[in-house]
């Protein structure tokens, strides 16, 4: 019990620590519930139709089916979501950041010894991640579109070019920043929200027998008394909690207490009367309908109700969007992948960001399977087994985060993991059915993920050992130059580097070439941190070598964008006199050609290469003025 009452008391404190005036709670709350829970909240559009589809495939329905599939509905939002994510996973933060790899960077400082266990499961789980990323927009904003049809039938061959001119629009947009975008679709996904509690309240008053689909038993029931229909029927049920992992995965961007409150009071309570409500519609008819959730609409609201639906999908589409973005840069910050141009869209919150080249190339592989699949029942069959799989990544890495942060007991901990672990094997197993049917879409997009980060973590260790192979050691070097220096120039040099103990190859091109030194020389290093954030006392570590020559190392966090100026600044107040007039930033610029005598196979070395093509330049990288930059050149094989 002890462990209980500390974690309760660590929960209570962390709440505590969010925002606390009542008008900025609101407004984060209102952010939340347009990007936090824009998927999960129009899943009802989807997920109830397909569990009824599986059940009636003779076209009639029987009342212990539908109150069985409610069952399942039910259960799982309050199993996976309710307790699993609001009540545990959210708690796992690393200072305030969520999402896999945040998981991942707590569980390897407290588990170092299965560190690189630990990396695996991240990369994992975020490869997963983006397989969930670019399948969420195509199928929610197809499903809300669809609804046309029910009012219109002959807007159908117009269905596909509608859903990418408004997906072509919404990742437009995302350059205003997440912030502003939250606050324009705050309050329609507020608006959808009652929408769709009024809705389905008004068919639970006309039959409120269908309330018995809260008793569990029925869920029981029905998977016993169908065991041929089980695996099928639980992974249509598990359309209603994609979108779970994005509540983790955007914590960053709107902070726990919000997220919380937002489903507590508001998202869970209206979820629950519309899958209820569509349950007692369904039971109050003799045949299945074709649209469930649009047909239940009277015919006065059924085309605002389409308008709504749109732009609430629109919005759910930017629940994993903001998610992605704050996956990448997590993963380019622990050198996971190489550099993106990050761009901050908000002076207060740091998790606003937006990534150009990340927002485009997802922008089209949504509309590439939306092309591809045409509609959203195609779709929900490639739905599912990224989410469920990356579920499974956070049980384990949330095992060790109860074990090592929390000090749970060992029976408690195993207990709580089994009971998540159980819950998502049985949807991991029901998903991996729809591998054929269009499955293999996430999986492949999460392989070639993986396959980017693998090659890229791989290709900068061999790199890196390679040149430190023929470097000179930077102590050795301060020595002898302090012994027979070169002529001096006035003024300070730079030289960026990722081996501190090393003579940078670009002092070492200078000395070849020019055979001078400046009258200081500072071999600078960055180093990022196994933690969102460093603060400003440890920012900066300055070690003096001779009259020469300082090592200085800069830390920042895997959720800070590297600023070198401004933590120079940083240096002037500990005693570091310079003038930025006259002081010169030095950056190596490697040319890699491939060979196969290399280290590494012929085809990963030619994709390494590609990669550091991509990445973002230094200078703009880490904020250095384009002025004082001096590049040079050296040519590796790899």
């Amino acid at each position: 019990m002890a462990n209980a009452d500390d974690a309760s008391r660590a929960d209570a404190t962390q709440l505590a620590q969010e925002p606390p005036g009542k008008s900025n709670l609101k407004m984060l709350m209102l952010g939340a519930m347009g990007v936090v829970y824009g998927d999960i909240g129009t899943s009802p559009l989807y997920a109830f139709r397909e569990g009824l589809l599986i059940a009636a495939a003779d076209g009639s329905v029987l009342r212990e089916d539908v109150l069985g599939i409610l069952s399942l509905i039910i259960w799982a939002l309050t199993l996976i979501v309710t307790i699993k994510y609001v009540r545990f996973v959210l708690r796992a933060d690393d200072r305030g950041e969520g999402g896999t790899l945040s998981l991942m960077s707590l569980a390897r400082r407290r588990f170092p010894s299965r560190s690189a266990v630990i990396l695996a499961l991240g990369v994992v789980g975020a490869a997963l991640f983006t397989g969930d990323s670019m399948i969420t927009p195509a199928i929610s904003v197809l499903a809300a579109v669809e609804g046309l049809e029910t009012a219109t039938p002959a807007v159908e061959p117009y269905v596909v070019p509608i859903t990418l001119g408004i997906l072509f629009a919404l990742f437009s947009v995302q350059r205003l920043g997440t912030g502003a975008v939250g606050v324009i679709f705050g309050p329609i996904t507020g608006v959808w929200f009652i929408a769709i509690a009024l809705s389905g309240l008004s068919h639970i008053i006309g039959n409120p027998d269908v309330l018995w689909a809260v008793n569990p038993y029925h869920a029981i029931h029905y998977l016993a008394a169908n065991p041929a229909l089980s695996l099928g029927t639980i992974g249509a049920v598990f359309l209603a909690v994609t979108g779970a992992e994005a509540l983790y995965v955007d914590l960053g961007h709107f902070g726990r207490r919000p997220i919380v409150l937002a489903w507590l009071s508001i998202v869970f309570p209206c979820l629950l009367l519309n899958y209820i409500g569509q349950g007692a519609f369904v039971l109050a008819r003799t045949s299945m309908p074709e649209n469930v959730f649009f047909d239940m609409q009277p015919g006065w609201a059924l085309l605002p109700m389409v308008a709504l639906a749109t732009a609430a999908t629109i919005i759910a589409s930017q629940a994993v969007i903001s998610g992605a973005y704050s996956l990448i840069r997590q993963a380019v910050q622990m050198n996971l992948l190489p550099r993106f141009n990050i761009l901050h869209t908000s002076e207060t919150q740091h998790g606003q960001i937006y990534l150009p080249r990340v927002n485009w190339m997802l922008g089209v592989g949504v509309m590439l399977l939306v092309l591809g699949f045409q509609r959203s029942g195609n779709l929900a069959s490639a739905y599912g087994i990224s989410v469920t799989g990356q579920m499974v990544v956070t049980d384990l890495l949330l095992f060790i985060v109860m074990r090592r942060i929390w000090n749970w007991s060992l029976a408690t901990a195993v207990l709580a993991s089994v009971l998540f672990l159980v819950v998502d094997l049985v949807f991991l197993g029901s998903n991996l059915i729809k591998v054929v049917e269009g499955g293999w879409v996430t999986l492949s997009v999460a392989l070639l993920m993986g396959l980017i980060i693998w090659t890229w973590v791989r290709g900068t260790r061999y790199l890196f050992e390679k040149t430190r192979k023929t470097e000179t050691p930077l102590d050795f070097l301060a020595e002898q130059m302090a012994k027979k220096p070169p002529q001096i120039l006035p003024g300070t040099a730079i030289f960026l580097t990722s081996d501190p103990a090393s003579a940078p190859t670009a002092l070492m091109h200078s000395l070849k070439h020019y055979k001078v030194l400046h009258e200081t020389n500072v071999i600078l290093s960055i180093v990022t941190e196994q933690r969102p954030r460093v603060p400003e006392s440890e920012r900066v570590k300055m070690e003096p070598i001779n009259e020469l020559f300082m090592r200085l190392t800069m830390k920042f966090g895997y959720m800070e964008q590297p600023n070198i100026p401004k933590a120079m600044a940083i240096c002037r107040k500990q005693g570091w006199k310079f003038d930025v007039m006259s002081t010169s930033f030095f950056v190596s610029r490697r040319s890699l050609k491939a060979s196969a005598s290399s280290g590494l196979p012929l085809w990963q070395a030619r994709l390494f290469i590609a990669l550091a093509g991509t990445a973002a330049d230094a200078t703009e990288y880490f904020r250095i003025p384009t002025g004082r930059v001096v590049e040079l050149g050296t040519q590796v094989i790899v």
